[in-house]
């Protein structure tokens, strides 16, 4: 039985506790949010499946990373503007020869953690899977995706827990690549979503959706070309139309995000296209007017 901290307790966080914990993997979650500590512990990760059905699986919750010094497997799941928080607990309470995955959204998550715990300590992976988070320690799967992991001599059991739990896991050398490909998705889908609160498949049903989604993941896809990487797809609109139509009932994190009046990650995803792409002289209108709408209405919420 292989024991893994999961850093979050957000609708994704709740979704691979739940999914590692039903294989038999020791589960500890550590988070900040007392509503959601208190039902995970009360509860357990409560995960609605496809079939609408409920099911609990015992985990325990901490707030403080003291609780699970030691640790040798950490996933993390929380939102990039709390990483460098992140990267203080793992400080604390993962083992010397331990490894964080961070699959996290955005850029710049590995580089904060690495500057606190190591570059061998840390590892990189990233998610074409949604959730929604319906309560505190209740989540409901949104689609089924694939969880890539760079290739590390440390990744075997974590990467043999997330497969018994039934994730489409595949290993890559090219952390560029898969870091680059999830930062289209999500800037093509996720401020869209939260700009129109709908779901990821009710873009495809809007020609003027549409068609915004396209332009946003060809302009982060020339962003990319111009850093010399390599995309994981050769089509960026028709991969982010894939991830929408694979992913169509699920709420965007961004979106869910907006509803309850949380800090998004849209600096972290347009707004890194747009910087990076300035440093290329490349311009990115439409993902600087994503960024700038979202963030202005997460600044009034």
């Amino acid at each position: 039985m292989t024991d893994i901290l999961i850093l979050g307790t957000g609708a994704l966080a709740t979704l691979f506790a739940a999914r590692l914990a039903s294989s038999g993997c020791s589960i500890t979650m550590l988070g900040t949010w007392p509503e959601g500590l208190s039902a995970l512990s009360r509860d357990g990760a409560r995960l609605i499946n496809a079939d609408g059905q409920e099911q609990g699986f015992p985990i325990r919750a901490i707030h403080d990373p003291k609780d699970c010094r030691g640790v040798r497997y950490a996933i993390v799941l929380v939102k990039s503007w709390q990483t460098e928080r992140a990267a203080h607990q793992l400080e604390e309470c993962l083992a010397d020869d331990g490894l964080a995955v961070t699959l996290q959204n955005g850029l710049g998550n590995r580089e904060i953690l690495a500057g606190r715990l190591g570059g061998s300590r840390v590892a990189l992976g990233t998610i074409t899977i949604g959730a929604t988070l319906l309560g505190p320690g209740l989540v409901k799967a949104g689609g089924e995706g694939k969880i890539s992991l760079e290739t590390h001599p440390a990744m075997g059991p974590i990467k043999e827990a997330l497969m018994s739990a039934g994730f489409q896991v595949e290993t890559v050398n090219n952390t560029d690549s898969i870091v680059w490909g999830k930062l289209v998705i999500n800037a093509a889908i996720n401020p869209l979503t939260a700009l129109w609160n709908v779901t990821n498949g009710e873009l495809l049903e809007r020609p003027a959706a549409r068609r915004l989604m396209r332009l946003l993941a060809e302009e982060a896809a020339s962003v990319a070309c111009a850093e010399k990487v390599d995309l994981p797809f050769r089509e960026p609109a028709a991969a982010v139309e894939d991830v929408a139509r694979r992913t169509a009932n699920n709420h965007s994190s961004m979106l869910q995000d907006i509803q309850r009046g949380a800090p998004t990650e849209i600096d972290a995803i347009c707004g890194a296209v747009v910087r990076m792409g300035k440093q290329h002289h490349i311009p990115a209108p439409v993902n600087q007017a994503c960024w700038q709408l979202v963030r202005a209405i997460s600044e009034r919420e």
